[in-house]
């Protein structure tokens, strides 16, 4: 075995047989009399067997359903257009809220470290309640209902009320500005807006009223503005249309019933949001059963969530991970939930919940994991961490050296999965599994019933270590049902399905490995080209941010003499000053690492790096800075005066 071969870290042979995907493993077997043994055989049958893969999940997870159907898949040689369970009747929110009883279903820290509970019995009843009262002002299935809210329990509690009842939910996180918020919820006219007064960030207080009147009077679709009194039980709401507390609007439906509407499998439960850095979002629409299915199967198969697992993720609102952290609870999870920032009062405090909380998956950014790696933050030395059996990442590539970061300065025995996928499928196209080696730099697997490939730029099939665009060849349930407002499917066929007809090209540049896992160089739209030779990014980011002095960096591909050069945007810790040293340090370190092709024409220093709210870099959007373009959706960043910065630059001239 190679240096490289020798894996991070492997499960022992008790957490592979314990684990529900050994199990999984043994009811294919009694189920078809084949023998399934490994992660590898588990995917090739599930692969090759999709139909039977979906109903033995549906099975092994207990989906709730007031009738199945006969069909599990129509078409199943479509894309798009393959139906899963064509005549299947259930409900998401019946799903999710399948435990009664004095177990926790939440618990809440803020960042004061205020921490609250929410017993499972206490969730249903608060859910009864609210879906009551939706139904009471007319709310009925298929209209929308959008959350303009923190990360809290009350947003929970909101998507499970709107969706018993039919509804379809979306939200974004309250730090939008009013015209980011527009931008989405203006497309889908909800009937039903929940907000709160204000929230806390950084140590801060942020007022949520004055942006939530703009938002309100611009949404004429509107039935009625609920707002969570979340800091201030005072709080004046009276110069916002249609604004009722939270308290009131649940007045008198305390005591209600608790009603499921049984709906099609692919009736619309979530509108998500593109992150909207080129232009206005799309709004991608996720149907109720296929959501259900693949979150099942994510969290329990490839995450190993049991009933009462503490399962947590730091995410906004206006994130997928939010949606598919919600989704836990259908397999029987504790929801961690946390709002604030990261780093408030110091870079310890998602690992002090994690301590104090007995966590046991750990959901994070790969660029909250690098900031942690950077401030030389060692939970190791300074937690007692025993509960924690998985860490997880994504948002953008977790680099050789993160990995290293977690296993040396977090923890040994824990099993380190990168997941990657997103909001395009509201889940995982490459993830981890409890059951497997993690080896450094590689995401472990395929996701299971998925036949993910690297493609060429013919569409062949490239082999282990050819680097080509990530596509799916079958299809799935969590596809999405198509695009709001896209009546005939185009824009949604053109986004997914132009490059190579009946083949899902997901957009990111991959190499699949020996292991069979999966390492990330990009995105396929920001890979650079210079002298006609693809480079993804992220081998870039990975060698500059191993200088010291780095804190993050961000490069593009910019035209300059009938040739695309490399240029590199660095943020500097506090004290640095890109010099000459600096800038042979910076060059000599990805000359060596990655080859002389990879080396920036021009390192240029900046204050800050424009994101978007999830934490992604923008590489797009700088590029059209970059080359005098406008970039019209600058409210989808989290710090659009960043992206000011770049405007004639001297040094690009």
């Amino acid at each position: 075995m190679t240096a490289q071969q020798v894996p991070l870290w492997s499960p022992s042979p008790e957490r592979v047989e314990g684990a529900l995907i050994s199990e999984f493993c043994r009811q294919i077997s009694k189920r078809t009399g084949q023998s399934i043994e490994g992660y590898p055989a588990l995917h090739r049958w599930s692969v090759e067997n999709s139909a039977d893969f979906w109903d033995t999940v549906w099975e092994f997870c207990g989906v709730i359903a007031s009738n199945r159907g006969e069909q599990v898949i129509v078409d199943a040689d479509k894309l798009p257009g393959a139906r899963f369970y064509p005549d299947a009747r259930l409900n998401f929110a019946e799903n999710l809220l399948r435990y009664r009883d004095d177990g926790v279903a939440m618990m809440f820290r803020d960042e004061h470290g205020r921490v609250s509970n929410l017993t499972r019995n206490e969730l249903y009843e608060r859910v009864a309640a609210l879906s009551s009262a939706l139904r009471d002002a007319g709310l009925a299935p298929g209209d929308r209902v959008a959350a303009f809210m923190p990360n809290i329990p009350e947003t929970v509690i909101a998507m499970l009320a709107c969706v018993a009842a039919g509804g379809v939910f979306s939200s974004c996180s309250p730090d939008f500005g009013v015209g980011g918020v527009l931008d989405r919820f203006g497309q889908i006219e909800p009937r039903f807006l929940f907000a709160v007064d204000a929230y806390y960030y950084n140590g801060k207080t942020h007022d949520s009223l004055a942006k939530l009147r703009d938002i309100a009077a611009a949404l004429p679709s509107l039935k009625a503005v609920v707002v969570t009194t979340f800091v201030d039980g005072d709080a004046d709401i009276s110069t916002i249309e249609r604004a009722v507390t939270l308290e009131s609007f649940v007045a008198g439906h305390q005591q209600a019933e608790l009603e499921f509407e049984q709906l099609p499998f692919n009736h619309p439960l979530y509108i998500m949001y593109s992150s909207g850095t080129t232009g206005v979002p799309k709004c991608i629409v996720h149907g109720a059963g296929g959501t259900l299915l693949k979150h099942l199967v994510e969290h329990q198969l490839h995450c190993n969530v049991l009933p009462a697992t503490r399962l947590f993720y730091f995410t906004t609102c206006g994130w997928m991970m939010w949606n598919w952290l919600v989704s836990g609870l259908a397999s029987g999870a504790t929801l961690m939930l946390y709002d604030g920032s990261p780093f408030y009062p110091n870079g310890n405090v998602l690992f002090d919940y994690a301590q104090d909380q007995k966590i046991e998956i750990f959901g994070t950014s790969a660029k909250y994991i690098d900031a942690c790696a950077k401030a030389e933050i060692q939970p190791a030395v300074t937690h007692r961490l025993d509960a924690l059996k998985s860490i997880l990442s994504t948002g953008s590539p977790l680099s050789p050296e993160a990995f290293d970061y977690i296993y040396a300065s977090v923890k040994t025995d824990v099993c380190l999965s990168s997941i990657a996928g997103g909001t395009d499928i509201i889940s995982c196209f490459v993830c981890g599994c409890p059951a497997l080696p993690v080896y450094r730099g590689e995401i472990q697997v395929s996701a299971l019933a998925l036949d993910v490939q690297a493609l060429g730029e013919d569409g062949e099939i490239l082999e282990a270590g050819e680097k080509g665009e990530l596509c799916c060849m079958n299809s799935f349930p969590a596809m999405p049902i198509g695009f709001w407002n896209d009546d005939d499917g185009g824009r949604y066929r053109a986004a997914y399905f132009e490059r190579f007809p009946g083949i899902w090209c997901h957009g990111d540049y991959v190499a699949r490995t020996e292991h069979d896992g999966w390492i990330i160089y990009g995105r396929s739209d920001a890979v650079l080209n210079p002298g006609g030779v693809r480079i993804g990014t992220a081998e870039i980011y990975r060698q500059a941010e191993k200088v010291d002095a780095v804190l993050e960096s961000l490069v593009i591909g910019q035209q300059w003499d009938n040739d695309v050069r490399v240029v590199l945007f660095v943020r500097l810790k506090d004290g640095h000053v890109l010099d000459d040293a600096l800038i042979a340090e910076i060059r000599d370190k990805i000359r060596r690492n990655a080859t002389p092709r990879h080396v920036p024409s021009k390192i240029i220093q900046v204050a800050d790096i424009p994101r978007t709210k999830s934490g992604k870099i923008v590489e797009l959007a700088v590029r059209k800075i970059v080359h005098g373009e406008e970039v019209k959706n600058r409210e989808a960043l989290a710090n659009p005066e960043a992206l000011d910065l770049f405007v004639n630059l001297p040094d690009l001239k």
